[in-house]
């Protein structure tokens, strides 16, 4: 029988329950999966820490996993084309990956990247595409200089690796302590706190700033992102909703349906860059699939400098 982490009330994840479920058999169009490891991303908890609209208990947690195929619905093709059984796969965005095993839609699934292990594969995706529309929605292009708040972070080292890829040039904010982080990836690293706008200019070296993206959420980002970039509809947000409404900035989230159309399908081109080499994946630790609850508190209580990944008991 196959086991599965839920969320049976609204809160934190040490109300969560690891349940025995059955694994419906794949239709049509569906795939099922062996979890060989499920990615670790703050919007697991974030997304049933209180009620929302459109969700009803109890939700199966987890958006990506690395596995491998156990079963193929009739006529069936995955994401990334032609599969068969035992095939090493990824998906997202699917419900339920902290899970054993996982019935879902087989176009969420595509062929794994060789390049990477299933824990690094567990968690290319829900970083890649919000790093890839971040890009995308400001414009960025080739020669232009911008500004990457919480560069060191998941989401700002694709960033990073995207950026470099188009030859954008990226000035990033992040702790001392994670400068080497930043350079490693191509970035140009600064320090937050008070005068960083000034520090930014120095970094800059007489260039303009052309766009602002935030990863943290802080109104010191906005701040200096509105201070050094001129046009309002170049800064974009992951992390403050808020301010994006009061300040004309932009903001996206997977749930946006623009943002879901465009992270679906920038999933196939992400998969091709890791597989030649060209997008990694930092990996911090990982814990046993068991241990859900304490890999979230971890990554909310500090900065685990990478990421995580729950694994399966054999």
């Amino acid at each position: 029988m196959a086991r599965h982490w839920i969320a049976t009330s609204w809160g934190s994840p040490d109300a969560w329950q690891f349940v025995e479920y059955e694994v419906p058999r794949p239709g049509r169009g569906e795939v099922t999966i062996r979890v060989h490891a499920a990615g670790v991303n703050p919007a697991d908890a974030k997304h049933v820490a209180a009620a929302r609209p459109g969700a009803e208990l109890p939700v199966p947690i987890g958006y990506e996993i690395s596995g491998e195929i156990t079963a193929l619905g009739p006529d069936t093709r995955i994401g990334s084309g032609d599969a068969a059984v035992g095939d090493e796969v990824i998906a997202f965005r699917v419900q339920g990956g902290y899970a054993t095993e996982l019935t879902i839609p087989a176009e969420k699934a595509f062929a794994k990247p060789t390049t990477l292990t299933h824990p690094e594969a567990a968690n290319l995706l829900l970083a890649g595409t919000t790093a890839a529309e971040m890009l995308d929605v400001t414009g960025a292009t080739r020669g232009e200089t911008i500004l990457l708040h919480g560069a060191s972070g998941a989401v700002g080292v694709s960033v990073l690796q995207q950026a470099a890829l188009r030859g954008i040039r990226v000035i990033g904010t992040a702790s001392a302590g994670r400068f080497g982080v930043v350079e490693r990836f191509g970035g140009i690293p600064v320090s937050y706190g008070s005068g960083l706008a000034d520090r930014v200019r120095e970094a800059a070296a007489g260039v303009s700033v052309s766009a602002g993206l935030d990863a943290v959420g802080t109104d010191e980002a906005v701040d200096v992102s509105l201070e050094l970039v001129s046009d309002r509809r170049r800064i974009v947000t992951i992390a403050a909703p808020g301010r994006a409404k009061s300040d004309g900035i932009l903001a996206i989230a997977g749930s946006m349906p623009d943002s879901t159309r465009f992270r679906d399908a920038v999933r196939g081109e992400l998969v091709a860059l890791a597989q030649a080499g060209e997008l990694v994946v930092p990996l911090a630790r990982t814990f046993a699939l068991e241990e859900a609850p304490a890999a979230l508190a971890l990554l909310a209580d500090e900065h685990p400098g990478g990421k995580l990944a729950l694994i399966p008991s054999p």
